[in-house]
Formats: C-alpha cells, sequence, structure tokens
C-alpha cells in the first residue's frame, strides 16, 4: 500500500499539465494542503534537500491571504510568481466552492517568459479542479 496522497492519475496529469507548460525548464512539482505535502516531480540533476515541510507552512498562507484580495479592482486571485537567483517558484491553489478543502501546487522552475506561466497557471487550476472532484467522490 502506497503512502501518497494522490492516485497515480492525478499525479501524472498534474506533472504532465506542467511538463507541457514549461518543457525542461520545469525543476519540480509540490502538491500540498492544509495537512500534508509531497514532492511529484524533482528533475534530474536536482537534489532531494529543500525542506518540503517548511516550504509548505509559507506556501499554505495563500489559503488564507487570497481573501484580502477580493473585491478588488486586480480581479480574481489566479496564482504567485516568486523570482530567485535561480528559477521562479509558482504558487496555485484551489479552494472549492465550499473553502472546506484546499489545495495546491508549487511549482519551481527555470527563467521562462510570462507567457509560458499563465499557461501553466490556466492548466493547473483546472487539473487540480479535477483532482478535487476526485477526492470528493472518493469520499462520498
Amino acid at each position: 500500500m502506497s503512502n501518497r496522497m494522490l492516485s497515480e492519475a492525478a499525479t501524472d496529469q498534474l506533472v504532465s499539465v506542467c511538463r507541457t507548460a514549461v518543457g525542461d525548464e520545469l525543476r519540480s512539482v509540490t502538491y500540498f494542503t492544509e495537512d500534508t505535502v509531497e514532492q511529484l516531480y524533482l528533475r534530474d540533476d536536482l537534489e532531494r534537500s529543500a525542506d518540503l515541510v517548511g516550504f509548505a507552512d509559507h506556501e499554505r498562507s495563500g489559503f488564507h491571504s487570497q481573501a484580502y484580495y477580493c473585491n478588488t479592482q486586480l480581479g480574481s486571485y489566479e496564482a504567485t510568481i516568486r523570482m530567485f537567483e535561480n528559477g521562479f517558484l509558482t504558487r496555485v491553489i484551489d479552494e472549492g466552492d465550499d473553502d472546506e478543502f484546499s489545495q495546491g501546487v508549487w511549482i519551481t522552475t527555470d527563467s521562462m517568459s510570462i507567457d509560458r506561466f499563465e499557461e501553466l497557471t490556466v492548466g493547473l487550476r483546472s487539473a487540480l479542479e479535477e483532482v478535487r472532484n476526485g477526492i470528493e467522490a472518493r469520499q462520498e
């Protein structure tokens, strides 16, 4: 029995969306909820030294901070992009309609154009919704 949070199909779907949008610039893909964190993909040339729990604690703040941006002229929250010396970290969150189940993905990449970030965000939002629907269906 696996201790994975996501099914293999859901994992493959999330990684595939990222690989399609980002290509070889994709460094890692990590899925998280309020209680769990799981690295889904890590490029072969990178070390498994990141503090996933620490990253997850920071990225979970997005579950709550989205409310601060509601009803602004900026529109609805879509994603967070952070720039670093060696690449980017993008966080996409899905809270569903009832706010009872929050999940997200953060992706690290090498440098790439903003258009690809937008494509990545759209694809991940759709994939996370499908993952949530699958989780909710299993719980019924």
